[in-house]
C-alpha cells in the first residue's frame, strides 16, 4: 500500500471514528499535551531572554519554531517506527492520530450540552456551558445571547477545529495535521493582543492566520454548500458569506460564520462583553427572524453536513483516483 493511499485511508478511518467516539475527556489527547509543550516552552523563553520587545518577539518566534518541530518530528518518527513494524500498525496509529486532531462530534455535542440546558429552562446551567466553549462574558446574557454564542462558535470552530485539520491531514497526513494543529493550539494559547502577549505572541498570531488563509475560505464556500445540504438557506448564505466574510479583526475568523448566519437567516456577533470590557465588533448576517435554542441544533446539522462535503472533496475524491486510476 502506497503512503499517499494509507493516509487517507487513516483519515477515513479517523473522520469514522471522531464521529462516532468524539472526544473523551479522560482519554490523552495530543492537543492537550501540546498545550502542556507551550506552557513549558513559554516559561523557559520568557526566563532565558531580555523582558524586551525585542527579546519578547525573539522568545515568539522560537517559541512557533521548537512548538511546530517537536510534535511534527515526533509524529514523523512514531508513524515510521510503526512502518518498520508493519504497514498495517502505521495505518491503525495514523488512523487513531487522525481521529484526535478532528472534532465534529465534540464541537456539536459540546453545543448540544447548551441546547439542553435552555430545553429544561436553566439559563444558569446554559451559561456555565456555553462558557466552557467561548470566550466571552456569559453571566449576563439571556436565552437569545446564550443560543447566540453556542451558534457562533459552532460556526466559527468549523473551520479550524474540522474543516482546515482535514485538510492538511489529506495533504499530509498525520504529520501535517499535528504541524496544523500545534499552530492552531498555540495561537488560541499567546495569540492575543494584551500587555502579557503583544509581543511575546506576534509571531504565533501571524503564522496563525497565514497557515488559516486557504482553508478558512474553503470552510466557509463548504458550510454555503452544507446549509444547503442540511435544508436551510443556501442561497442566502452565499449572498451573507460573500458580504460579510470580512467582518472580523481577524482575517479568517468571519467566513464561516458569515456562511451559518445565512444559511439560519439570522443575525450574529455584534458588540459583546470580554473580560468585563465591552467590544464593538461588527454585526454578521441580517436579523430576519429572532434565534431560538433549536438554532444550536440546527447549526449542528450544518456542521456535519459541511464535514461531509470536505471528506468528500479531499479524502473520498482523491482516494477514488488512487485506489481506480
Amino acid at each position: 500500500m502506497s503512503w499517499p493511499i494509507s493516509h487517507l485511508l487513516a483519515l477515513l478511518i479517523g473522520f469514522c471514528l471522531d464521529l462516532l467516539l468524539g472526544d473523551p475527556h479522560w482519554a490523552p489527547h495530543p492537543v492537550r499535551a501540546i498545550g502542556a509543550l507551550i506552557a513549558g516552552l513559554e516559561k523557559l523563553l520568557r526566563n532565558m531572554l531580555p523582558k524586551s520587545p525585542a527579546g519578547e518577539l525573539t522568545g515568539g518566534v522560537a517559541l512557533v519554531l521548537l512548538t511546530l518541530a517537536i510534535p511534527t518530528g515526533l509524529t514523523v518518527l512514531l508513524l515510521w517506527g510503526c512502518y518498520l513494524v508493519s504497514p498495517w500498525l502505521a495505518l491503525a496509529v495514523e488512523s487513531l492520530l487522525s481521529y484526535q486532531l478532528l472534532a465534529t462530534k465534540s464541537l456539536a455535542a459540546e453545543s448540544r450540552k447548551v441546547y439542553d440546558a435552555l430545553k429544561t429552562g436553566d439559563l444558569d446551567k446554559a451559561r456555565y456551558a456555553v462558557s466552557m466553549i467561548v470566550g466571552r462574558d456569559t453571566a449576563s446574557l439571556d436565552e437569545a445571547g446564550v443560543a447566540r454564542a453556542a451558534v457562533e462558535t459552532v460556526a466559527e470552530n468549523a473551520s479550524d477545529g474540522v474543516i482546515a485539520p482535514l485538510i492538511f491531514l489529506a495533504i499530509g497526513g498525520a504529520p501535517l495535521g499535528m504541524f496544523y494543529k500545534a499552530a492552531n493550539t498555540m495561537d488560541s494559547m499567546v495569540g492575543y493582543k494584551n500587555d502579557q502577549y503583544l509581543y511575546f505572541g506576534r509571531a504565533a498570531a501571524k503564522f496563525d492566520d497565514i497557515l488559516n488563509l486557504i482553508p478558512a475560505r474553503v470552510a466557509g464556500v463548504l458550510m454555503c454548500l452544507g446549509g444547503a445540504a442540511a435544508g436551510y438557506d443556501g442561497k442566502n448564505a452565499w449572498r451573507i458569506f460573500i458580504r460579510d466574510r470580512k467582518n472580523h479583526k481577524s482575517p479568517n475568523s468571519a467566513h464561516t460564520e458569515a456562511a451559518c448566519a445565512g444559511a439560519l437567516q439570522l443575525r450574529l456577533a455584534g458588540p459583546n462583553y470580554y473580560f468585563g470590557k465591552l467590544v464593538d465588533k461588527p454585526y454578521i448576517g441580517d436579523d430576519q427572524r429572532p434565534i431560538e435554542p433549536l438554532d444550536i441544533l440546527r447549526s449542528g446539522r450544518i456542521l456535519y453536513a459541511t464535514a461531509f462535503f470536505a471528506l468528500l472533496v479531499f479524502c473520498g475524491v482523491p482516494l477514488l483516483i488512487l485506489l481506480f486510476p
